[in-house]
């Protein structure tokens, strides 16, 4: 018998009938005449098997006695219910079953031969401890509640998998302990009882084999397909993005299972009240589709593809039904929607709303290959599955409207997480206000007594650069109008063609000139509104001809005009500024362990940064100037890292590029209030708008007494106007300089007087750009501390 059993089991399992072949015995010595007959009769019967009563242990007694077991457990299995009981003999959670009711029957045979009836989702660590809490609470009488629902999945005749809860009977079973047996005290089931988990201990007091289970039990089923394929979606539905499993097999099969249409395939759109239009979910693409948008990833809902099929769908928010999509085309006003769906294949549908609050949010779409498979009274059932759906698409639309926030806080308007606890502390306030409907007045995002520190990695002289390629571009297309017209042969227009080649020879020699403001719109509009229309209209030589294709197809598609130096040079600066921020972004991470910060980057003609460092930004962290200095040098360190960076990218770059690098020391404390108009942080108050003034304008200045720039290729200048300034930086240079991170030399200069600002100095350095520099190694302010000490 124990060759039947699933996995290691602490029972040997014997089937017996001896409870009710005793109970037939008190029958037996009954005074109702036609039930102790009965009973004499069947004990008769039994009588030549005494195995039945001392415990079967071979299946095939079981086999070859079928009969005889169907009369004896008759009144347990009545005749009358056999067509509509699923019943049958069987030990719980074991692969012994037998006398199956004829529902029961029926049910395994349209299974097919080769379905084998296993419980969901039961494993070998459940089967163990099932069968140790079953001697647990029938032997020693613990109050233990260890049956979870269990099911049967059984697919129909036509494929579709339906489900059965199971239900145990265990009155005719008995458990009595082996000799091999371990005796349990009170401490023992109470360490069992907190440790569900370690198989291994319940092997130890549970030896396998080492009690019997001895006697029958009755399996009954009932189909709880639509409960728990409701309960399937639910749970999907409801676990976490990261484990969810949406693939269109696994939501068509619990549809299927529901609807009783083997052919019912299942899509979704979502309703844009924004826009008025049904798209596709980006987290459910290629996965569950959608039948009415088919290919497009969006389309109007006033368009005339849903004609007014949709309006109770809209405007009432009840489901769409065709029965018959051949009868829809025939009868309906709206044949497109029809013949849609019929070269789909499709030719019944439900499209049924989702709706919370009142509000459409989305809509599922129910087809089938088979008329009148989909109907209104079937789309009913729609009313068990919807508030699932409900909650599942609003928390989708809320993740999305989070996921849509963040990236417009990371692209357009970044509140850094250094200062958010501010920003979420002011709407916590506003939320707790009883009057915030009306009176709250949102208080202004100010941090005071903090330190600046500013550094740029500029495109050097990217303005002339820029005036440059649009000058080369700007002569290559009129170069190559000039040699179409050369090519055109002598005809009635000979004067005019000789005039528009003068005006073309006239607008490239304006180019040997700097460029003006107006001239590349000047040069744009004459080739569009004087040239182009006499290449269109001309039929010339061949030799012609191919010249005017191969010059179409070098014109730009937005601007018209030519644009191949202009994209290398476009290119080449957003490589550098993208390279450039990701490794500044990347180093911020590493400074905000020193001590959280503010932060800011913006991408120009270059990267900018700005960092705020101070007490009030991170109240609960004691501040120190140690850590002002110590992010001092980490500033200096990372622009060398990126000026190497950039050493590295230029020979591969499509148009070589320069940079200089600076950056601006300003040891005054200042204040800094998030500007709400303009959505992000400035400067506070009017002393400390001398900081704004400098930074503006300080790349742009020259050496005092010169006209040579302040900044220059490959080296890091530092602006600064205190003594003690410069001493530290000196410090930090010489440290680098010992490091192999920065060249000897070191230049020392004033910086001219800016507008209302004078007495500026300035620090440069030339970084050392070869493939030793061992920049990327982490220096922090201690290690200049140790090494200067």
């Amino acid at each position: 018998m124990d060759r039947l059993l699933p996995y290691e089991s602490p029972f040997e399992t014997v089937i017996s009938f001896h409870k009710l072949i005793e109970s037939f015995e008190e029958i037996a010595l009954s005074d109702v005449d036609y039930r102790s007959n009965y009973a004499k009769a069947i004990l008769k019967e039994v009588e030549a098997y005494p195995e039945f009563r001392n415990g079967i242990r071979d299946y095939n007694i079981i086999k070859n006695n079928e009969a005889l077991i169907k009369n004896l457990v008759a009144d347990l299995f009545p005749t009358a219910l056999t067509n509509n009981e699923i019943k049958a003999i069987t030990i719980p959670f074991q692969n012994i079953s037998f006398n199956y009711t004829e529902r029961f029957k029926k049910i395994l045979r349209n299974a097919g031969d080769e379905f084998y009836m296993e419980i969901r989702d039961f494993d070998e660590h459940q089967f163990y401890i099932n069968n140790c809490c079953l001697i647990l609470a029938y032997y020693y009488n613990q109050n233990i509640d260890f049956n979870k629902p269990f099911f049967y999945d059984i697919p129909d005749e036509e494929g579709i998998k339906k489900h059965y809860r199971i239900l145990y009977n265990a009155d005719f079973m008995e458990i009595t302990p082996t000799a091999e047996a371990i005796e349990l005290t009170q401490d023992d089931i109470d360490l069992l009882i907190d440790n569900y988990n370690d198989l291994e201990l319940w092997k130890s007091k549970f030896p396998e084999r080492s009690w019997i289970l001895k006697g029958f039990g009755i399996v009954s089923l009932f189909d709880a397909t639509t409960e728990s394929a409701i309960s399937n979606l639910k749970s999907n539905l409801l676990k976490p993005d990261s484990t969810r499993v949406e693939s269109t097999e696994i939501i068509e099969d619990i549809f299927r299972s529901i609807f009783k249409i083997p052919s019912l395939k299942v899509g979704f759109i979502i309703y844009n009240p924004e826009e008025e239009k049904f798209i596709r979910p980006i987290k459910f693409d290629n996965q569950l589709q959608s039948f009415l948008l088919k290919t497009d990833q969006e389309v109007d809902c006033k368009n005339a593809f849903f004609g007014c099929s949709f309006e109770n769908l809209l405007d009432k928010k009840e489901p769409f039904v065709i029965s018959n999509v051949e009868k829809f085309i025939e009868e309906s006003s709206n044949k497109r929607l029809g013949e849609h769906l019929l070269k789909q294949g499709i030719q019944s549908c439900v499209f049924a709303p989702v709706i919370k609050d009142e509000q459409l949010l989305g809509v599922v779409e129910l087809v089938s290959e088979n008329p009148r498979d989909l109907n209104s009274v079937n789309a009913t059932k729609l009313e068990l599955i919807l508030p699932y759906l409900t909650d599942t698409i609003d928390r989708y639309n809320t993740d999305m409207q989070h996921q849509v926030e963040a990236i417009i806080q990371r692209e357009y308007t970044t509140i850094h997480p250094s200062v958010y606890w501010k920003f979420r502390k002011e709407s916590q306030n506003y939320f707790q206000n009883i009057n915030h409907t009306k009176d709250y007045i949102f208080k202004e995002i100010v941090f005071k007594n903090v330190y600046p520190l500013y550094g740029q990695i500029d495109i050097k002289g990217s303005s002339e650069h820029r005036n440059e390629t649009v000058k080369t571009d700007l002569k290559n297309q009129l170069t190559m109008l000039l040699e179409i017209f050369d090519n055109q042969k002598p005809n009635s227009n000979l004067v005019l063609l000789e005039q528009r080649k003068f005006e073309l020879e006239s607008l490239r020699n304006e180019l040997d000139f700097p460029l003006k403001a107006d001239t590349e719109q000047h040069i744009q509009r004459y080739i569009e509104e004087e040239i182009h229309p006499i290449l269109k209209k001309s039929k010339d030589s061949f030799q012609s001809e191919k010249l005017e294709e191969a010059y179409f197809a070098s014109l730009d598609e937005k601007s018209g005009l030519f644009y191949q130096e202009r994209k290398k040079f476009d290119n080449a600066m957003s490589i550098i500024n993208k390279k450039l921020a990701s490794v500044l972004d990347k180093k911020q991470l590493e400074a905000q362990q020193i001590y959280p910060h503010y932060y800011e980057r913006f991408k120009t003609d270059g990267v900018e940064h700005n960092l705020y460092i101070g007490a009030s930004i991170s109240p609960t962290k004691p501040f120190d100037m140690m850590y002002l200095h110590n992010l001092r040098l980490w500033q200096l360190q990372t622009l060398c890292e990126m000026e190497l960076e950039h050493h590295e990218l230029k020979e591969s770059l499509p148009y070589e590029l320069d940079v200089t690098s600076l950056i601006l020391v300003f040891s005054s404390p200042l204040s800094i209030r998030f500007r709400m108009d303009e959505k992000r942080f400035d400067v506070d108050g009017t002393y400390n708008a001398r900081y704004e003034v400098v930074k503006k304008r300080i790349d742009k200045s020259n050496i005092k007494g010169t006209k040579e720039r302040i900044t220059e290729k490959e080296k890091i200048t530092i602006v600064y106007s205190q003594n003690s300034e410069e001493a530290e930086y000196l410090k930090y240079i010489k440290y680098l300089q010992h490091k192999k991170v920065l060249e000897p030399a070191i230049e020392q200069f004033e910086v001219e007087d800016l507008q209302g600002v004078s007495g500026l100095r300035a620090i440069r350095v030339k970084v050392i750009n070869n493939a030793a520099n061992p920049a990327a190694k982490k220096i922090t302010y201690q290690d200049l501390l140790d090494e200067l000490n």
